[in-house]
């Protein structure tokens, strides 16, 4: 574990160079620990993978009466750190997931292959970033890893299911993206309406589940109000 400053009003916890659930329940298991106590120069902690930033108020703080406070902090137990077990589901290929089936030539499958490949595993929540409600999920099985697009597309639309590299993810509302998109959920991931707004939270478990599209319009009417 390393412990140095990040500009002058952070500190950076290093747990590791991997994503790993292990290490990443640890480094959320330390930031629930930070908050609960309540420092009054705590501003807000920031978790990543496999590191976790303390934000402090420099005017009542500095680094090293933040690090002497959250050393003690430091070895709490990563079981002090679960979430939810949520189900997913997801319509795989054709116009939802378009690039399936370059993921399956690309790794020498079938199209049904990588469908198994992907949701056949248990994905936990690392963090949430990049867009409101974006979950970036452990990794993927090795067999399934593919490239980013060389040219990110303008328009994903919202829900639909990605993979780059050994990132798997979904896109909670339409944005550009480079992911390679092999399905879509009909869930809302994020509802500004809704408390919290985001479907998916650090630590939940995630499980993939196939669907075929009539399931998914009668969900998705459902969950957005639309045929």
């Amino acid at each position: 574990m390393e412990i140095k400053p990040l500009g002058d009003s952070a500190i950076l916890i290093s747990f590791g160079e991997v994503i790993d659930d292990s290490i990443n329940a640890r480094v959320h298991a330390v930031a629930r620990a930070i908050e609960k106590k309540d420092f009054d120069w705590l501003v807000e902690t920031v978790p990543a993978y496999s590191s976790l930033a303390v934000i402090f108020d420099p005017l009542r703080a500095s680094f090293e009466d933040v690090r002497e406070a959250i050393q003690p902090l430091l070895g709490v137990s990563a079981e002090a750190f679960m979430g939810r077990r949520i189900e997913i589901p997801v319509l795989y290929g054709g116009e939802y997931g378009p690039d399936i089936e370059f993921v399956a030539q690309y790794n020498g499958l079938s199209v049904d292959d990588v469908i198994e490949l992907h949701s056949g595993k248990t994905y936990r929540v690392h963090f949430l970033g990049f867009l409101p409600g974006f979950a970036y999920l452990s990794p993927v099985d090795e067999r399934i890893t593919i490239p980013r697009l060389e040219k990110p597309r303008l328009k994903v639309p919202a829900g639909s299911v990605g993979i780059a590299g050994r990132q798997t993810g979904i896109y909670p509302i339409e944005s550009p993206g480079g992911w390679r998109l092999i399905g879509r959920t009909p869930l809302r991931l994020f509802d500004p309406g809704r408390d919290p707004p985001t479907l998916l939270q650090p630590g939940d478990e995630v499980n993939f589940v196939p669907i075929g599209e009539k399931e998914f319009w009668e969900i998705h009417k459902a969950e957005w109000g639309d045929g």
